[in-house]
């Protein structure tokens, strides 16, 4: 008998994804049945998931044996007590290379100091005093090293910056000066621009505090795509105030959409973008999740199988 596939996502998610993942499967020569039909949940092999999306509990799901997680964060569901079956998250090129242009255009917007360019486009012809420094001189430090930290060292390497990178457990990068666990004061250190990049545990929530943000250099400027929760608020607000940091980008959130009354809309050194810095591409992400059921198929390891302890 074919494998049922269950799409659980919302509505629009399915009008994006149906025909990629049964174009993915036509590729691989898998036949199955896909659908997002959940009055037989006892009848389901795998489930691709969403955290919007209809799934909460998933102990009906008696027969299935893994569920792929759309987003590339699994904080939402690692949790989820009714879910002991394989978790696997998404890891793909798009959202890899779209990362990758998010963080090194933000990056390059803020070396060449853009935003003064751009506030002064009001007839006057004038010599600006800041001239920035090369790429060579400019000190980045990428917090978060698995495949989207790795993906946009590379891009800051190639473009000739001084960077650094923090992990919890160690990792070696080319041309990257790469820390790990305890070191995490000696990799901001003197940073003057911090890219997030971490999962989101409790491990990691407010790693970006108070402490952390006296360690960079005055004026550094603060670029978060990763997760929301990795940002003290209120300490990079008050450091946003004093000047120890010049400018914060932040395309995520504790609380999404953020509140029209939260003080980051109103600040004046801090940038906002509603969530965008990668999308899950349907195209390519398709192929992942085809390829994962095929591998469950197969007998053989899954992609990109979530450590619950660890928490992504």
């Amino acid at each position: 008998m074919p494998p049922r596939i269950l799409f659980a996502a919302n509505d629009q998610r399915w009008a994006q994804y149906e025909a990629p993942l049964r174009a993915a499967l036509a590729e691989a020569e898998i036949e199955a049945r896909l659908d997002c039909d959940l009055s037989d949940p006892g009848g389901v092999d795998y489930i691709i998931f969403a955290p919007n999306g209809p799934v909460e509990d998933f102990t009906p799901f008696t027969r299935a044996r893994m569920v792929q997680n759309l987003w590339a964060g699994v904080e939402e569901v690692v949790g989820n007590p009714t879910l002991t079956i394989p978790l696997t998250r998404m890891v793909d090129t798009g959202l890899t290379e779209g990362m990758v242009e998010w963080c090194t255009g933000h990056v390059l917007r803020h070396h060449l100091g853009m935003d003064q360019m751009l506030a002064a486009q009001d007839g006057i012809w004038r010599h600006f005093e800041f001239i920035p420094p090369l790429a060579r001189d400019r000190r980045v430090t990428v917090l978060g090293l698995g495949a989207l930290g790795a993906a946009v060292c590379a891009s800051l390497v190639g473009l000739n910056f001084q960077v650094r990178g923090w992990s919890r457990r160690p990792k070696s990068l080319p041309g990257v000066e790469s820390f790990h666990g305890d070191d995490l004061p000696k990799a901001l250190e003197g940073a003057e621009i911090v890219i997030l990049l971490l999962p989101y545990t409790p491990a990691t929530d407010g790693i970006l505090s108070t402490d952390a943000l006296t360690q960079l250099a005055k004026g550094a400027v603060v670029l978060n795509p990763g997760r929301g929760g990795l940002i003290d608020d209120d300490a990079l607000l008050a450091a946003l105030d004093t000047g120890q940091v010049g400018h914060a980008t932040l395309d995520v959130f504790r609380t999404e959409p953020l509140p029209p009354e939260h003080p980051y809309w109103a600040h004046p050194q801090v940038t906002v973008t509603p969530h965008i810095a990668s999308e899950t591409r349907p195209s390519t992400a398709s192929r992942v999740v085809v390829e994962n059921i095929r591998r469950a198929e197969a007998g053989e390891a899954l992609l990109h199988l979530v450590d619950r302890s660890a928490g992504y």
